[in-house]
């Protein structure tokens, strides 16, 4: 499953609408923009049986994630495009990786693609300089222009990373120097976790970009919109990658996809796999696959009886923080009752969010303490002692919220609630079938509003589904993600809550998504809070960070725009001595690892810590 929901896919950009289980922040990021980087540690598919991948030099990985399969499916990997076979899969590392990865308890990077990178604050510059001696699976170097390709790229569909660069470009064949319009300690983090993408492949679209930003011509206009539609709609064939591992795809099918070894790859001399096969689905698809042992590992949301076989049947059980969950998000357009603060600070005194993380995913559903959109995890890092009192918990009461439902001018008719207007309160919830957590989270959450006296229909739709749904504003409720798993600072769970399925974001698709008013007045005042969550992540002083991360956490806790259910942990089925030898130990601090952002698999795969039998 996803950071988000069970599905699998994470991600939590503005533009990447697709973005689920967007999850993630943790142990603060003194020193993030600045961070010391730690060097690398010396470091014909079918179905295979655990005998055959051991033999001679095949050894296989098995994992699994959701794709769809070409032509809806493809391989325009550009981070904002949707149905990219593998968007938000931590898969995507060994395929396309980036600069680098991020120990999220020792707040250090671990270099990939890059080999070097520095900030000079006083030229507002970052300079990132690559390996030498990458090549591409066609055997042409990776060179500076394939990273400036990238970010032009990124520039065309709306990346946040553009929130705060002002240009970029190649200084020579291995260094790019990234001009920063608007400091701040997450930049490095879009520069450094940024898939490089080849230009050979994405260049046209590129050159084109970046003609068109250098002469500030809108992507607003008729002809960024034209350029952002057409560039969605580019189909590469035959992937050309930078990573150990390629898509093998002829023999691609609706179950499972290959990824075959790539020798020019980098660092493919340090992986032990010769294979790493994919099973595809959500939860539902690939419970039945890891009870037989086909799978090594997955992150999906098991259920608890599911959990508890593989305990029984062998498995270890991981469990790293995921800093995000399921969230009810409402439909402000359809339905502007919904406006009014207190009849959605009344839905959270109704739902018994403990009740329902346990009902969903058992020990790994926590419910959320500090209400503060993002992870209860960080929330000492970043929130005085003083300012976490003034956080409501939300703890179910339901005379709270007959009162604030009352005060909102609802009014009971029998034994079920009435708008002002006379209107049944009645509201479908939508949620997607497939997802093992989510699934019964709405089930729950609805169940406990029915019996306050809500109307409430429960409409499970298929997962891929859902999140177009939302941005085009074709529901009432839904669950959706809160949170995020890109970084540990609570801009991106920001982000995700309040951008991602919002006007802001579903601007790109041409819907409204939510439509909840980012200008706001709260107790203490008016508020903006796009301007706030921006500012949250300007600047490279933590402490004026903290400020603003407050202020944003206070207005999120008391307008409660969208309503997070619980938090996350991963309930990771993890198989040891059929094809894997070993998964990091329980006490291993990368465990503290978003799965879904720097997975710490994918990180120990190449460093031979994950290595075969």
């Amino acid at each position: 499953m996803s950071p988000t929901g069970t599905n699998e896919s994470g991600a939590s950009d503005r533009t990447n609408a697709v973005s689920r289980r967007h999850v993630l922040q943790l142990f603060g990021i003194a020193g993030v923009g600045i961070a010391g980087v730690g060097s690398l540690e010396a470091c014909s598919p079918s179905s295979p049986t655990a005998e055959s991948s051991k033999s001679g030099g095949n050894k296989e990985f098995h994992g699994a994630y959701p794709y769809q399969l070409p032509p809806k499916g493809h391989f325009n990997l550009a981070a904002g495009v949707t149905d990219g076979i593998q968007q938000q899969s931590p898969y995507l590392d060994l395929i396309y990786p980036s600069g680098g990865l991020y120990y999220w308890q020792d707040k250090k990077w671990e270099y990939m693609m890059a080999e070097s990178s520095k900030l000079d604050e006083a030229a507002n510059t970052y300079t990132m300089k690559l390996r030498s001696g990458l090549t591409w699976s066609d055997g042409s170097p990776v060179t500076a222009k394939d990273v400036v390709s990238t970010f032009n790229l990124h520039w065309l569909m709306r990346q946040q990373s553009w929130t705060f660069l002002s240009d970029v470009k190649a200084q020579d064949d291995t260094t790019v120097l990234f001009t920063i319009g608007t400091p701040s300690t997450v930049l490095e983090r879009y520069i450094l976790r940024a898939p490089i993408l080849p230009d050979s492949v994405y260049g046209q679209w590129a050159t084109k970009a970046e003609t068109m930003r250098k002469a500030k011509t809108s992507l607003d206009s008729a002809e960024g919109k034209a350029l952002n539609g057409d560039f969605q709609k580019f189909r590469p064939e035959n992937p050309v990658v930078s990573g150990p591992f390629n898509y093998d795809t002829k023999t691609m099918t609706n179950s499972q996809m290959s990824l075959v070894k790539n020798d020019k790859g980098l660092f493919a001399d340090k992986i032990g796999f010769s294979k790493v096969l994919l099973y595809n689905g959500e939860t539902s698809d690939i419970t039945p696959t890891v009870m037989n042992k086909d799978v090594d590992y997955a992150t999906h949301g098991f259920a608890v009886a599911s959990e508890k076989t593989f305990l029984s049947t062998g498995f270890r059980i991981l469990r790293p923080p995921v800093y995000s969950g399921p969230a009810l998000v409402y439909n402000f357009t359809t339905h502007p009752e919904f406006s009014d603060v207190r009849v959605r600070q009344a839905i959270a005194y109704i739902i018994d969010r403990n009740e329902n993380g346990t009902v969903a995913l058992g020990d790994s559903g926590k419910a959320c303490k500090f209400m503060a959109g993002f992870s209860d995890i960080a929330v000492p890092d970043w929130i005085s002692d003083a300012d976490q009192k003034k956080l409501q918990a939300y703890e179910k009461d339901e005379a709270k919220a007959t009162q604030l439902l009352q005060a909102a001018g609802w009014k009971k008719a029998g034994d079920k609630w009435q708008l002002p207007s006379g209107k049944p309160a009645a509201y479908d919830i939508k949620f997607p079938t497939e997802f093992a957590d989510w699934n019964p989270a709405a089930t729950n959450a609805a169940d406990q509003l029915n019996k306050f006296g809500f109307n409430i229909t429960k409409r499970g739709i298929t997962f891929t589904q859902l999140n177009p749904d939302v941005l085009a504003g074709k529901f009432d409720m839904a669950i959706q993600s809160w949170g995020a798993s890109s970084h540990p600072h609570p801009y991106f769970s920001f982000v995700q809550d309040l951008y991602t399925f919002n006007y802001v974001t579903a601007a790109n698709s041409g819907g409204k998504g939510m439509n909840f008013p980012l200008k706001q007045t709260t107790s203490a005042g008016p508020i903006d809070l796009q301007a706030v969550v921006d500012k949250s992540a300007q600047g490279l002083n933590v402490d004026e960070q903290k400020k603003n991360v407050t202020a944003a956490a206070l207005a999120f806790n008391e307008l409660l725009p969208i309503m997070p259910l619980w938090e996350r942990y991963g309930n990771n089925p993890a198989l040891e001595g059929v094809r894997v030898a070993k998964f990091p130990a329980d006490d291993d601090p990368i465990l503290k690892n978003a799965p879904y952002a720097d997975n710490f698999v994918i990180m120990y795969m190449y460093q031979g810590k994950v290595a075969p039998v």
